[in-house]
């Protein structure tokens, strides 16, 4: 079997928390040697189009998709579709549901600010952020609240004020794991689980976490992530082996900034795994 193109199965665009616009990210990624991409943006599907024309023009395979966020037991948890329907109804509606969550919270967010950390301007900065942004996140906030003076840098925003002990933490409100697979099984995709080591799981939890994403109907793991260690990958290669899940790869790709972080960085997966990009 000859092998496969390098695939980016895991990048963002302006259309949520990424710094560029799709066809200037389509252009990064073909000059960094990626030939097979996804545009997985969170809770939208607005910039699919762009990549799409901008991937064909290029000479890349493209793979629609979309990150959705999910909760399980009290935590975020993202789910990655690709190869979806983007025009499906029932996802549609889902990811505006998401999108409604989103705006309500840093709403609820900039009040918090205001009362908490004295932060007269926040509510407005919110309100600026939710009618600015396709997809209103905490990182836009952020960076918000840095223009506007109040810290110094991201990290500064999260550390002080965003953070979970800090005075605008708003706990989370999202629609379960089930309903997140769901939408994205019913849209055509094949259904991936974002950077499985990130969450504050033990190791029997994420486990627990890995085969309830099987049992529910999910295709694979993102085994393979822009500046993850060797042992991470190990560890998530051996969940997907135990599971009987394919493997999926992607940087997680912002902002061109980030240099350490660019669209096809990121190690190779095992050879004994199934890469999901072969089923795209």
């Amino acid at each position: 079997m000859s092998a496969l193109p390098l695939a980016d199965l895991h990048l963002h665009s302006d259309r949520s928390d990424g710094r560029l616009a799709p066809a200037a990210l389509v252009g990064l990624a073909a000059a960094r040697g990626v030939r097979h991409l996804a545009l997985t943006d969170h809770d939208t599907v607005a910039g699919l189009d762009e990549a799409a024309n901008t991937c064909a023009a290029e000479g890349l395979r493209f793979a629609p998709g979309v990150e959705v966020t999910a909760g399980w037991r009290g935590q975020s948890i993202h789910v990655i579709g690709l190869g979806l329907q983007a025009a499906d109804p029932v996802l549609g509606a889902h990811l505006e549901d998401l999108r409604r969550r989103r705006r309500e919270r840093l709403l609820a967010i900039g009040e918090r600010l205001a009362r908490r950390a004295r932060l007269v301007q926040a509510p407005a900065i919110a309100s600026r952020v939710c009618a600015e942004a396709e997809v209103p996140t905490r990182t836009h906030l952020a960076r918000a609240l840095v223009g506007a003076g109040v810290a110094t840098d991201l990290d500064d925003v999260f550390r002080r004020l965003l953070g979970r002990d800090g005075p605008g933490h708003v706990p989370s409100d999202w629609p379960g794991l089930e309903a997140a697979v769901a939408a994205l099984r019913g849209a055509g995709a094949q259904v991936v689980l974002a950077h499985p080591h990130r969450y504050r799981l033990s190791g029997g939890a994420l486990r627990g976490l890995v085969e309830e994403f099987a049992a529910l109907g999910g295709h694979a793991l993102e085994v393979s992530l822009g500046n993850m260690g060797r042992a991470d990958l190990d560890r998530l290669a051996t969940l997907a082996r135990r599971a009987g899940l394919a493997a999926s790869c992607g940087s997680d790709f912002h902002d061109p900034a980030m240099t350490w972080n660019t669209p096809g960085r990121f190690a190779k997966l095992p050879a004994d795994l199934e890469p999901v990009a072969g089923r795209l």
